[in-house]
């Protein structure tokens, strides 16, 4: 099998999570090809996502690893069968590969938790809303290019409405709810959307209003992508250049802690719905 040219986030991310396991056992690369019988440039390539590994393979080196956390290698093997079947898929080579990995990563998310300063989430966006938010790219999308965002955007969503939705959490700054992308119709609409879907047992939508003043990560947007195990979780970046993505241990703790924070300005659920109702009458 050739090597991937771009391997996927998820790609790397087994790719990485095998290094530290190995460089926690103080194993080296030649002794670690050795266990498979494989040339020792396999490791660093398999390592960087840019070559595949069977499950067997992989517990075969967790086990000489000594890694003691079943629940983590069962989860790094199920990992190695997805081989890109993702409805995402369809996007790749149209879309930036930031996209794609967005898409991949909340749909293996276990619970996604969000805080945005001047833009709404994405899974909370109308087919409207998020069309005028693409129409004011600078340069502006070509048509087809703009319709396959908004088509990846609301198949994002899909998440939140599957048999075991995934648990979201939404953290937003009253500015963001005060943008009118669209028009005052296209907002209005776009309030009521957000208003149906924090009733939802499974979404959670929380205000922090401009009387909250100044705070931490203002300007920032980010989310917290949970996986079933906490070692495997990632935090999500906007950025004008794309999406970053971060999972090292002090990254991890460091965004968990600023969500901790902006959370305790939020005003609650219930207080949040009459907020946005309240701005969406002013329309």
């Amino acid at each position: 099998m050739p090597p991937r040219s771009t391997p996927t986030a998820r790609q790397q991310r087994l790719g990485h999570e095998l290094r530290k396991l190995r460089e926690q056992s103080g194993m080296s690369v030649q002794q670690a090809a050795a266990l498979l019988g494989v040339d020792r440039t396999r490791i660093p390539n398999i390592e960087s996502g840019r070559f595949g590994i069977s499950a067997e393979r992989l517990r075969t080196l967790a086990f000489n690893y000594g890694c003691p956390d079943t629940r983590l290698v069962d989860l790094l093997a199920a990992m190695t069968q997805e081989r890109d079947r993702g409805w995402w898929e369809q996007h790749r080579g149209l879309l930036p590969p930031g996209l794609i990995d967005i898409a991949e990563l909340e749909f293996h998310a276990s619970e996604l938790h969000t805080a945005v300063t001047t833009h709404l989430p994405g899974l909370l966006q109308t087919e409207e809303h998020a069309r005028a938010v693409f129409d004011t790219a600078d340069p502006p999308l070509p048509g087809p290019d703009l319709e396959a965002r908004v088509d990846l955007r609301l198949r994002r969503q899909e998440v939140l409405d599957r048999d075991r939705p995934t648990l979201y959490g939404a953290v937003i700054h009253e500015a963001a709810l005060r943008m009118q992308f669209g028009g005052p119709k296209v907002a209005r609409a776009q309030l009521e959307y957000i208003l149906e879907r924090s009733e939802r047992d499974t979404i959670s939508v929380r205000v922090i209003p401009f009387t909250a003043g100044g705070f931490p990560g203002a300007g920032q947007s980010f989310t917290c992508v949970s996986a079933p195990v906490s070692q495997l979780d990632t935090v999500q970046l906007d950025s004008s250049h794309g999406s970053i993505l971060l999972d090292t241990d002090m990254q991890l703790r460091r965004y968990r802690g600023l969500l901790d924070r902006l959370s305790g300005l939020a005003l609650s659920p219930s207080a949040s719905r009459d907020f946005i109702r309240a701005i969406a009458q002013d329309l």
